[in-house]
Formats: C-alpha cells, structure tokens, sequence
C-alpha cells in the first residue's frame, strides 16, 4: 500500500459539525462564516482561509440558485464540516433539490444550467480551484453533494 493511501486510511475525524440552512441568498455569508470559523481551528493563513470562504459560498449559491428554482427559501441545505488528524478540512454541501442529469457535462468550465440567468458558468470550476478536491455526485429530483477538500497549512 502507498503512503499516500495508508495516510488517508489512518487520517481520523476530530472535529465535526452538521448545520442546516434555508435555501436563502442571505445564508450564503452565514454559510461563509462558519465555515472559515471552523477552519481557523487548523491555523491556516489568510489566503486558505479566503479560499475555504469563496468555495463554500459558490457550493451554496448553487443550492440556492439551481437546485431549488423558484423556491424562494423553502428547500435546505445541510452542511457538514470536519477536521482531521492530517491537517484536512471537509465540507460537504447538500441539497435535496432537482438535481443533475449529468454531472461532468455541469462541472466544465462556462457550462450554465440558467441560460437565461445571469450566471457564467464557473461555480464547479471556482470550488475546484480554491481546494484540493471537488467531489460532486448528484441525482435528477434527489439531490446534489458537493465534497470540498483542502490541507492546511496547520496542525490540530
């Protein structure tokens, strides 16, 4: 087995937590807040800390905008943080919204479900580089969930 796969077998959760937010633009800063709170327990820089901000509130506004269309506010959206032993934080974004026929043809660049919107495209792509991993698995009428990764510099 590799190092690489025997640290991530022996990487353990200690820290956690599970919020659920209305499907509102106004959570979207909430959602931005908490996260980045959660992070600082890593002690990373200002910049991790402004990419972990920026990924997780493009994961949000994609709840609020496509997966529940014209709701206006009534779906939710449940996030789950951890910390683990090896210096990784994981957010996961959940919604149980319409969902996504297909997922890689969403995840490349300029690729926008809202046409008619003004959105440009580049929400998948914004999260992908503002983290280590993007994980997105989705399924029409059951709902999106996006698994955001990234190391940070600090140590628990």
């Amino acid at each position: 087995m590799s190092a690489v796969k025997e640290r991530k077998k022996a990487a353990k959760a200690v820290e956690s937590f599970t919020l659920t937010l209305a499907a509102k633009s106004s959570n979207e800063g909430f959602a931005r807040t908490i996260a980045a709170a959660f992070a600082a327990r890593l002690d990373p820089t200002v910049e991790e800390l402004a990419d972990i901000k920026t990924a997780v509130s493009e994961a949000v506004t994609n709840c609020v905008v496509h997966a529940y269309k014209n709701s206006r506010g009534k779906g939710e959206i449940r996030i789950k943080g951890q910390i683990f032993d090896d210096g990784r934080v994981v957010f996961e974004i959940k919604d149980k919204g319409c969902g996504m026929e297909d997922v890689e043809k969403c995840l490349q660049p300029l690729y926008t479900g809202d046409p008619e919107g003004e959105r440009s495209g580049m929400g998948f792509t914004v999260m992908e580089s503002f983290c280590d991993k993007l994980k997105v698995r989705s399924k029409p009428e059951k709902g999106t969930t996006v698994v955001l990764t990234k190391r940070l510099g600090g140590n628990v």
